[in-house]
């Protein structure tokens, strides 16, 4: 007793040092939980399928709806890379017919999903835009990258999802389509929304000529 009564003030000093370090610690648990729950997440998957007439499936699992601006297909080839802003292609076949009036452009409310097209029919319209010969379509180690460019809620930076499938039309067709990876990419940080930024401006410079 003696001891506690000469040593008092250091002891009462380094228990108000751990309980601040205890708060600290709840403290960033919390902000990591709000964090993560407001952070943007959308996800690339298949539906209805796992070959090529599979649907292609965005789903926004945010906490709060996102503006969809852009959804870019990118073919990747053993030479080169060839993409097409699947919006923007619809959207110009929907001018030469009056009656359809789908739209893959536009708000996607929290827990929704879109359903784009086939995977087939994807590649059918980058191959149809670009004028590729179908020998090109049956090469080794094709890859079809799928990415996402959309707002979230008031932020001024875009954020972005990307997912790419290892493609071989010479495949049996259970094995046509295979994820790359087991999740979507999602591009939230500040350098992959410039990243991001600059996919739109591609896209915008590329309608622009």
């Amino acid at each position: 007793m003696e001891w506690l009564n000469e040593n008092a003030q250091a002891i009462s000093a380094v228990a108000s040092i751990c309980t601040l370090f205890v708060w600290l610690f709840y403290a960033q648990l919390l902000y990591n939980g709000y964090v993560r729950q407001r952070r943007p997440r959308v996800i690339i998957n298949r539906g209805r399928g796992t070959g090529v007439n599979a649907i292609c499936l965005i789903s926004n699992m945010s906490s709060e709806a996102i503006y969809i601006q852009h959804l870019i297909a990118v073919l990747h080839t053993q030479n080169r890379s060839y993409n097409l802003d699947v919006v923007e292609y619809q959207q110009r076949g929907n001018e030469q017919n009056e009656n359809s009036h789908r739209t893959h452009q536009g708000p996607l409310a929290s827990g929704d999903y879109l359903n784009i097209q086939t995977f087939g029919d994807i590649v059918k319209q980058v191959k149809e835009y670009w004028e590729i010969e179908d020998d090109l379509l049956h090469e080794q180690n094709l890859q079809l990258e799928i990415r996402v460019i959309a707002i979230y809620g008031s932020e001024d930076m875009p954020m972005g999802a990307s997912r790419t499938f290892n493609f071989d039309l010479d495949a049996a067709p259970i094995r046509q389509l295979i994820p790359a990876k087991v999740d979507t990419h999602r591009l939230n940080s500040r350098g992959q929304r410039k990243r991001v930024l600059e996919w739109a401006k591609e896209i915008e410079t590329h309608k622009a000529r």
